[in-house]
């Protein structure tokens, strides 16, 4: 049996008319590898950032293990590290 570590619906961030990540849905199981590749402006810091709390959303949901990233970011942030660059 497997269980979703991060799963995101609809994810959606906006900056003014620009459209940085434009609804996107995915599962991630527990224990699997998961990498973001794209061109820069491609929005991959944009939704890591909102999967760490460090960015919100302007639509859609995160779940990180099982927790809502909206209603308990507090719960979320126990459970997950975050070194952020530079």
């Amino acid at each position: 049996m497997s269980s979703i570590a991060i799963q995101t619906e609809t994810l959606t961030r906006r900056f003014g008319e620009l459209v940085a990540v434009d609804q996107v849905n995915m599962a991630v199981e527990t224990g699997q590898f998961f990498g973001f590749l794209g061109p820069n402006g491609a929005g991959k810091s944009t939704t890591i950032k909102m999967l760490t709390g460090l960015l919100q959303p302007t639509g859609g949901s995160i779940r990180i293990l099982g927790h809502d990233l909206e209603k308990e970011p507090v719960e979320v942030k126990r459970r997950i590290g975050v070194v952020p660059e530079g």
